[in-house]
């Protein structure tokens, strides 16, 4: 029986999941992992050694080299062959952040749900959130609910952010793919493109009942809005991964 692997820590989620080459249309596709991902930034971004790397990735310096060497043969075959480069799963378990000072505590059976937040408003872009609203839910009605300060965390460290809150679902209006698909590694339920009074999608969440876009995306240039299609959400309980 094969040995099983050991699960390998990832401190931030790549922002950015999916890279293609502009003069041609790439027809295949390569899956890099995202602990794959992780051992190219923190090798060549942040210029760790390879020490330091299985230190923080919680893995053997042998086991590093091989990640490594597997993600840069990926990168070539993407270069030199004109392919597009996807990132996303792999054995990996996020590391936690630290919670936010004063988190209310979550009780049994409990849907936390988080919105972005902004002066009663539901904040429209995702990646720039300054604050969270969280709601916890028991059987369709909302029982506590505090706001919380994201402390200046960004892009790939919300979902850990949201994560170490406790949190099963996110509200918000616009997102990027990337932030996205983190969400989706660290076990958050997504209803984007949602707008208006965040209590009142938070309420009609709780209920089942929320209109949300599943299709809704944001960047640094345009926001799509209401008039994307929507969907009815009945659904009370996270996918966890």
């Amino acid at each position: 029986m094969p040995r099983p692997k050991r699960c390998r820590f990832i401190d931030r989620l790549p922002v950015y999941r999916s890279f293609s080459p502009d003069d041609i249309d790439a027809s295949e596709s390569v899956l890099m992992t995202v602990d794959e991902f992780e051992t190219l930034r923190l090798l060549d971004n942040e210029a760790l050694t390879q020490e330091q790397c299985a230190a923080r990735m919680n893995v053997s310096r042998t086991t590093v080299t091989a990640i490594y060497d597997s993600a840069r043969k990926k990168i070539g075959d993407v270069l030199v062959n004109g392919k597009r480069l996807l990132i996303t799963g792999g054995n990996c378990k996020f590391t936690l952040q630290k919670p936010p000072e004063n988190l209310i505590e979550k009780g049994q059976n409990t849907m936390r749900i988080a919105v972005t937040y902004d002066n009663g408003e539901i904040f429209q872009h995702f990646g720039h959130s300054e604050y969270f609203k969280l709601y916890d839910a028991q059987n369709g009605v909302i029982v506590s609910e505090q706001v919380v300060s994201t402390n200046g965390s960004g892009h790939g460290a919300l979902a850990g952010f949201l994560q170490a809150s406790q949190v099963d679902a996110l509200i918000c209006g616009g997102i990027g793919m990337g932030a996205q698909m983190a969400l989706a590694d660290a076990g958050i339920k997504l209803y984007g493109g949602v707008s208006g009074l965040a209590d009142a999608a938070a309420k009609a969440l709780a209920e089942g009942n929320l209109t949300y876009d599943p299709d809704a995306r944001c960047d640094h240039h345009e926001h799509h809005g209401g008039d994307c299609g929507h969907h009815q959400c009945g659904e009370h309980n996270c996918a966890g991964n």
